[in-house]
């Protein structure tokens, strides 16, 4: 199950979707989500899914990847669907089962809730799959610049999202590590029932702790050794450029949005 986590992996690549500007992708997955609360049928859920499946075919990722990245919150989705299936109230009760119903808005929110969660999520981590935590950090930053009036620490925070995202990875790698190493060592994280399981995992925690903050002192001390002191008088060695293919992916991204409105207005 750790191993199906792929939140902030990165996979290099050199293919259209990989050469667009940070900034690009970020406004493309917020436009992205816009556009999927505002589908309200399947023609505009359609229009979202071959979308999305267009840009992992562009992006040489693989569907497998983003399926793959599912499964930790598999039981979200699921928990959510049925909660959409059983408690919402329609014109027609489809099932009757006591005090549970199942109605026809009941199954059409529930499949439609369920689609918009999996394609979000799978939209934001391609995102992540094709945007280096570098390029990422200096997107967020450029975006929110204009914050820097507000004495927001725009950097500082872009940094902090970036660092987050690049050690998710390493964590949960450190985590599978201990976890072999303490099943090695005879302990069982399955049987038991819920409080069981949950002082089970004490003996994961505590070094999972431990070395994560002894990787937030190696980094600490790493960026002071370079003198780091925060994004004032900083350069850049790679400035961000808007290019042609940037305005003519924005400019997708935007008819795509504007023709799920119209769909949405539909009611289709």
């Amino acid at each position: 199950m750790l191993k199906d986590i792929t939140l902030g992996q990165y996979f290099p690549g050199d293919t259209p979707a990989h050469r667009l500007d940070p900034r690009t992708k970020i406004l493309l997955v917020l436009l992205y989500i816009i556009a999927l609360f505002c589908a309200k049928g399947a023609a505009g859920y359609g229009v979202l899914a071959l979308t999305l499946a267009a840009c992992v075919r562009v992006s040489k990722v693989g569907l497998k990847a983003l399926v793959r990245g599912l499964k930790p919150v598999l039981f979200i989705i699921i928990f959510t669907g049925l909660l959409n299936l059983f408690f919402t109230p329609g014109t027609r009760n489809l099932a009757e089962w006591g005090p549970v119903r199942i109605s026809d808005t009941g199954v059409h929110n529930a499949v439609f809730m369920v689609l918009r969660i999996m394609l979000l999520i799978m939209g934001t981590f391609l995102m992540t799959y094709t945007t280096s935590p570098i390029s990422l950090t200096d997107g967020l930053e450029r975006l929110l610049n204009g914050l820097k009036r507000l004495r927001v620490p725009v950097h500082e925070l872009a940094m902090m999202m970036s660092i987050a995202l690049r050690f998710i990875p390493t964590l949960i790698e450190e985590t599978d590590k201990i976890m072999s190493a303490q099943k090695a060592r005879g302990a069982d994280f399955e049987s038991g029932n819920l409080v069981q399981k949950a002082k089970a995992l004490i003996p994961i925690l505590v070094p999972l702790f431990i070395s994560a903050f002894r990787r937030a002192d190696e980094l600490a001390t790493a960026m002071e050794c370079r003198c780091y002191h925060g994004g004032e008088g900083r350069t850049k060695l790679h400035v961000l450029k808007y290019e042609g293919r940037d305005y003519i992916a924005l400019a997708m991204g935007a008819v795509i949005l504007a023709g799920v409105i119209v769909l949405g207005h539909f009611g289709i």
